[in-house]
């Protein structure tokens, strides 16, 4: 606790419930942006399945650099001033978008400073969530925070398609707009800095269990890294395979939710049952089975083969993140810095997946079939992850079983 008193503390579960709540509206907000508006530029503005892939791979760099920098800036303003700071900036951002939801590059260019706020906002958010707690009240502190974010995303993703068929321009970024408001009607509750742990607290892991954990951190950022790089290749490439499969805007981001709708049970699953914690399987299935998973949404050829394959990737996708926020907060003791490590890797999926996407498309124009072009194009990272995560799995095995 400071001298003036505003450390947080982590066991005021009044104040574990705001952190929440913050977390499920920027969740909403977050979603509206960063996955949900690919449908609005291909239906309100005409985007192209390249142009679409453009869009997400600049907002893709700014967040990386956001997430790269929120560490400095909570440092230096603390983090409660610089979560307002990152909130205020969405506020006028998302307000901008209203007033010119789609003229000439004031769109492109407020998304790409979206971007960047996004990911300066997550990591300090994070932080709130598991400091000052032993890795067991992390597990369940991590598995709240999970379920309430990710919550938000099919929600978002299904409301999103009446939205922009509703014939208002506006109304996602006016959503956006009124949940950043509420947000920052919650952020005096915050205190205006984080209390950790001590690094020597009897609690803290340490040792062969300490050892264990960095390993299996290594695996599943490798593992989350291959899941936003093909999440975020599939983004923009979702309103077209729902087109091509005859689906409205409406029932489109119906069944785009489906994905993460599993992942909210998956996240709930793993925060009732603890034992997957020191075990290198689920990492292993992750690893293995999301390109396939990947597979049957890109190029299924009927619905209930491409939400099949929804569900499959929301469940590894689940793992995976999960396993790489858990990790990271007990093993670096819930900083900001461990929340920012863990955002950079999301941002690097924002970018490579986009990245694929616009190779494949060369490719394609080259003389490859589609499927080819974007299968040419994913081989190398889903390949290089692989070798990652599968590697660091690999020096588990002359290690002491799981504690």
């Amino acid at each position: 606790m400071t001298a003036a008193g505003t450390a947080v503390q982590s066991s005021d579960a009044g104040l574990r419930r705001v952190v929440l709540g913050l977390s499920f509206l920027e969740s909403f907000a977050t979603i509206l942006l960063e996955r949900a508006v690919y449908f609005f530029s291909q239906q309100r503005l005409g985007y192209s399945e390249t142009e679409n892939l453009m869009l997400a791979l600049l907002f893709g760099a700014t967040y990386t650099l956001g997430a790269a920098r929120s560490h400095w800036l909570s440092q230096r303003l603390g983090e409660r001033a610089a979560l307002a700071l990152t909130l205020v900036g969405l506020l006028v951002f998302h307000g901008l978008l209203v007033l010119a939801p789609g003229g000439g590059t004031v769109f492109p260019l407020a998304f790409a400073v979206i971007g960047l706020l996004e990911g300066a906002k997550w990591p300090i958010v994070e932080s709130y969530v598991a400091a000052g707690l032993d890795p067991e009240a992390q597990q369940r502190a991590v598995g709240q925070f999970n379920v309430c974010w990710a919550a938000a995303v099919p929600l978002a993703i299904a409301l999103a398609g009446p939205l922009i068929a509703s014939g208002l321009p506006s109304a996602l970024f006016a959503l956006a707009t009124l949940l950043n408001v509420g947000s920052l009607l919650l952020l005096p509750r915050f205190p205006a800095r984080v209390q950790h742990m001590e690094a020597s607290h009897p609690s803290r892991p340490l040792g062969a269990v300490l050892d264990r954990y960095r390993t299996l951190l290594s695996s599943s950022r490798w593992a989350m890294l291959a899941s936003y790089s093909l999440m975020f290749l599939l983004a923009p490439l979702l309103p077209e395979v729902f087109r091509r499969l005859g689906c409205s805007v409406q029932r489109a981001t119906f069944w785009a939710s489906c994905m993460d709708a599993v992942r909210v049970a998956t996240f709930a699953c793993l925060a009732l049952l603890p034992g997957w914690h020191g075990r290198g399987l689920p990492l292993l299935l992750a690893s293995l089975g999301l390109p396939l998973a990947f597979c049957a949404i890109a190029f299924g050829a009927a619905l209930p083969g491409v939400v099949l394959g929804e569900i499959v990737f929301g469940v590894l996708a689940g793992i995976s993140y999960y396993a790489a926020l858990y990790y990271a907060l007990v093993v670096q003791n819930a900083s900001v810095d461990a929340g920012g490590a863990h955002e950079r890797l999301i941002g690097f999926g924002l970018v490579i997946g986009p990245m694929i996407g616009i190779l494949g498309h060369a490719l394609s124009r080259a003389g490859a079939s589609y499927e080819v072009g974007i299968l040419g194009a994913a081989a190398p990272i889903v390949a290089f992850c692989w070798f990652g995560s599968l590697r660091a799995l690999l020096r588990l095995g002359s290690r002491s079983t799981p504690a």
